[in-house]
């Protein structure tokens, strides 16, 4: 085996035609030409092992654009990659290529027949809305793949993707109907199921579709007995093309040959998808085995009562996630065992589907081997149990004190009455070359994932992998099974088609990829006559980034920031445009550079240096992190915690080091010190900043939007309210510091009012700092990381005694009690007052729960906007709690972040896209609450947004606890501005 130098690791280099094929494109579309370092860096790998640089990108508008995109291609030569979602695993989506990203706007669902129960979808349509819109008619698009929130109806027919519902409704190739496409040398035809005489009058009609058509029926004709006795009759057979489409038994159906063909062969323009019925009622039965071997011998078992979903998970797994702390709740919901089987029953109504449950659930107890059993009638837990299995991906691929992990045989797939033996020897397979891997899947149609702690730094261990899947291969393929169940072949698996298949079928393969595209242009070196499964590896024997003397130190990553940026395995949850926080700004803008997944694969190219070459100084780094909004949704939202927030922080510091930062970074990183100078004469800069013509001036100087208002400073301020104040007698049972943060101190004092109170008035002392101190936040998202560790020290020696007497400090503003908890303990590694204080902190609502606080019941209607460091750091539970006990009829808004995020939205060139980030769910959400329901969000930056943008000022939870008690009456609306 050779492997590969680095000038070989393709594509660093445009070849001499880039700049004149860039000139041409963008003289011609009405799209997005790129062909920049950083948006090839941005494409150069998708989420398998590998990496190719593109030639360039093209974003089409228009189905013109693409045309006349591979048109211009065809003319020099180059390669094009048709991209939806970018979640391919196997390296089918990046190629040395003209890539073109259907995602950004060719995303439309072009019609909808109920009737006909039938849709026709723009490639770059993400699943979800598909689903979602057919759901209103109680359909669905039956295959439904873990990353079904943001993956592409393009990118599923390129792989023949599949999912839990596939057992439902089959792969994608039995759900498409039709296919509008292009070839490489420029025919648009329709394409799908053709009669022996429609056949033979395209045939007769001659042209380039008649040449095309009577290719494939000799092609047919002759290999048609071999394509039946080789290809393997098991349900995910995803290997190889689909030639067996081809056959009369199949009706010639030239769309559905195409499906799973990687982009190999045509470009995909439009399709006609079939939808199925959606069961309205569904639930959910767990079985647990003594392994999952086990389970998997009784997948035939429960097979025989007709779920519409079953899943497998073993004990490593849930072992990893629990090493992770992943999903905690969703774990303990598990019955006992070390295998688990996720049986899913669709039904009219619920007692039809708990039915279908209890009647498996009887005739299993009656077996020998019974398992044990947990119906749920739960439509939450359904769903947190759901999540466990489908974080699979993320959750073993990096777990402390273990090696990283790595895809490269993640989807075999046998017989389901197969997979119990073949398992074991795969254990053992995985046992003799010392690899290890949680495993789990779709049981219920034999496919199998896991990803596998290879060695793809080193000579020995490339060499090894590349043994490893030689004997896996043989392995699946003595079970009759197929080398892919799911994920397609790409570079990953192609080498090994020939032992599947024979040489003579792959023969066949490379003869329908030639009928299609004879030039070779279509994402060329996948599938057939694929680089082989070591070629082009991201990491590879070369992999040797600088090392780097970070500010923060990455405990999670060995202290090591270039393995930090490794942590992306490129799935792509970020890319999510309808739910959850992350990404905020990729939700608006939908461009990869503006996801966590692209400004991972940036900061990887950055210390490559081969695309990206002025490294920490690098400008297309500065442009993507520019919009990230420091939110911290990645590192709560992402299956592995990628934390951009602090990759930002580290790299400004860098970038910024010895340059002045923009005019933004002084106005508003210093806050601090402004808001403390001006807290000493309120009255006049208050006037100033209020005040035209000063206040434009001001705006102007500090690169704030002219639209927003300055907050006022308040007078007195928190800190001198509580000096001057008279305490209740006595000295409290406990000492708590309440943490005066800038927000809460300088600007809007309230809910720290109310806070003393009502910590004072359960019987606590409460004490704030002798002396003014801040913890830095505003300084992260500029890199003012050198004054950010020297405030951090000024806290550590302030508060020394209190921390070592175990005080408790609490903080009423998220952002500051999440930077205790995450930025503190990453500064300050290994530093036992550090880490102490940082597990000492907690908000409002984690203290109350921990001493068993009980309000008085307020019972009241509220809506509750979470802050994002607040939802990623420390998580909701205790405020739900609170909120349970204040007796509120409440919501919880999956209103991602509102989009001012400390400075972010305060920025003159990045106002407009904050208010588009609020617009998305939580303005409308506000304007929607009647007046005399609590709006509730504890973040300064939240209830600053939403009372710009809609007149309301959310309150604190202090405030609403305030409330509560019958000493302070209070009408919400009166926290509402005149």
């Amino acid at each position: 085996m050779r492997v590969p130098t680095r000038s070989e690791r393709a594509g660093a280099e445009p070849p001499g035609y880039a700049a004149a094929l860039a000139g041409e494109l963008r003289a011609t579309l009405e799209g997005e030409v790129r062909f920049d370092d950083g948006s090839r860096a941005l494409y150069a790998t998708d989420a398998s092992n590998y990496r190719q640089v593109p030639i360039g990108v093209v974003i089409p508008k228009t189905v013109d654009d693409v045309i006349a995109t591979v048109a211009a291609c065809r003319r020099r030569g180059a390669p094009v990659l048709a991209r939806g979602g970018g979640t391919s695993l196997c390296g089918q989506c990046c190629n040395v290529a003209v890539v073109i990203d259907f995602s950004k706007y060719l995303n439309r669902i072009l019609s909808l027949d109920p009737g006909g129960q039938q849709a026709v979808v723009q490639p770059g349509t993400v699943l979800d809305d598909l689903r979602s819109a057919a759901e209103q008619h109680h359909l669905t698009f039956g295959p439904d793949p873990s990353t079904h929130t943001h993956n592409t109806l393009g990118g599923m027919i390129g792989n023949n993707s599949c999912g839990v519902h596939s057992m439902m409704a089959g792969k994608t190739v039995d759900n498409v109907e039709w296919l509008d496409v292009l070839t490489a040398d420029g025919l648009r035809l329709r394409v799908g199921p053709t009669g022996e005489d429609e056949l033979a009058q395209i045939i007769a009609g001659g042209g380039r579709r008649g040449e095309i058509y009577a290719q494939l029926a000799a092609l047919r004709d002759r290999y048609a007995d071999e394509i039946r006795r080789r290809f393997p009759d098991i349900p995910r057979r995803v290997s190889g093309y689909n030639l067996e489409q081809l056959l009369p038994e199949n009706g010639f159906n030239v769309a559905r040959a195409l499906v799973g063909s990687e982009g190999t062969c045509v470009t995909v323009l439009e399709a006609g998808c079939r939808l199925v019925p959606s069961p309205p009622s569904r639930s959910l039965l767990v079985l647990g085995y003594s392994d999952v071997y086990h389970a998997a011998d009784h997948v035939p078992d429960v097979l025989a009562a007709k779920p519409i979903g079953l899943e497998g998970i073993d004990e490593r797994l849930v072992d990893d996630m629990k090493a992770i702390g992943l999903h905690p709740a969703n774990l303990a919901l598990l019955p006992p065992g070390r295998g688990w089987l996720l049986v899913e029953f669709g039904g009219d109504s619920r007692a039809e589907s708990e039915g279908r449950a209890r009647e498996l659930m009887e005739k299993l107890d009656n077996s020998d081997d019974h398992p044990s059993m947990k119906l749920f009638n739960d439509t939450e837990q359904e769903r947190m149990l759901w999540k466990v299995r489908a974080s699979g991906l993320g959750a073993t691929a990096h777990i402390p004190a273990k090696p990283v992990t790595w895809e490269g045989w993640e989807d075999a797939a046998v017989a389901p009455e197969k997979l119990g033996s073949y398992l074991r020897d795969f254990r053992k397979l995985l046992d003799r070359y010392g690899y290890t891997g949680d495993l789990y899947g779709h049981f219920g149609q034999g496919c199998v994932h896991t990803r596998i702690n290879f060695d793809l730094e080193t000579r020995h261990g490339i060499e090894q992998f590349s043994a490893f899947l030689d004997e896996a291969s043989d392995l699946v393929i003595g079970y009759g099974g197929s080398l892919s169940g799911e994920h397609g072949d790409g570079q990953s698996k192609a080498a090994f088609l020939e032992k599947m298949f024979g040489a003579e079928l792959v023969q066949a393969f490379r003869e329908f990829k030639a009928i299609w595209d004879p030039q070779g242009l279509m994402n060329p070196g996948k599938v057939v006559d694929a680089f082989a499964p070591t070629e082009n590896l991201r990491i590879g024997t070369r992999y040797a980034p600088p090392l780097s003397n970070t500010r923060f130190r990455y405990p999670d990553d060995s202290g090591n920031f270039a393995r930090a940026t490794l942590r992306c395995v490129g799935v792509g949850n970020c890319r999510r445009h309808d739910s959850g926080t992350m990404c905020p700004s990729y939700m608006v803008t939908r461009e990869e550079k503006h996801s966590t997944r692209g400004r991972s694969r940036l900061l990887f190219e950055m210390l490559e240096g081969e695309v990206i070459r002025d490294g920490w100084r690098s400008a297309e780094m500065r442009e993507a992190l520019d919009l990230c909004l420091a939110c911290k949704g990645c590192k709560g939202d992402c299956p592995v915690s990628v934390d951009m927030a602090t990759y930002k922080a580290e790299f400004m510091a860098r970038y910024y080091h010895r340059r002045l930062r923009p005019r933004a970074a002084y106005a508003m990183g210093l806050i601090w010190w402004w808001a403390r100078a001006g807290s000493h004469v309120p009255g006049a800069a208050n006037f100033l900043a209020r005040q035209a013509p000063f206040s434009t001036l001001l705006k102007k100087l500090g690169g704030i939007a002219p639209q927003r208002a300055i907050p006022e400073l308040a007078k007195p301020t928190l800190r001198e309210w509580f000096a001057r104040r008279k305490p209740p007698p006595g000295n409290g049972r406990d000492k708590v510091i309440l943490w005066p943060d800038t927000f809460s101190n300088f600007f809007l004092p309230d809910a720290g009012k109310a806070a003393v109170e009502l910590l004072e008035a359960i019987g606590y002392r409460v004490a704030m700092p002798s002396r003014p101190l801040c913890c830095g936040r505003p300084l992260y998202d500029w890199g003012l990381l050198d004054q950010a560790v020297r405030q951090w020290r000024d806290i550590l020696a302030a508060l020394q005694d209190d921390i070592r007497d175990g005080v408790a400090v609490i903080g009423l503003e998220p952002a500051c009690v999440a930077a205790f908890r995450d930025e503190l303990r990453n500064l300050f590694y290994g530093d036992e007052d550090a880490r102490r204080l940082s597990q000492q902190t907690a908000t409002l609502a984690e203290f109350l729960v921990s001493v068993d606080y009980r309000p008085a019941e307020l019972a009241r209607k509220a809506v509750v906007h979470g802050h994002c460091n607040h939802k990623a750091i420390m998580g909701m539970n205790a405020d739900r709690e609170m909120y349970r006990r204040l007796g509120l009829d409440y919501a919880l808004l999956d209103s991602g972040c509102c989009g001012l995020a400390g400075s972010f939205g305060f920025e003159r060139e990045k106002y407009d896209l904050s208010l588009e980030i609020g617009e998305r769910v939580l303005f409308p959400a506000v304007r929607e609450t009647p007046a005399d329901t609590l709006l509730l969000a504890d973040g300064f930056s939240c209830r600053e947004q939403v009372l710009h943008a809609t007149g309301r000022r959310p309150l604190h939870l202090a405030q609403v606890l305030r409330m509560a008690s019958a000493q302070h009456p209070e009408d919400p609306t009166s926290a509402s501005p005149a």
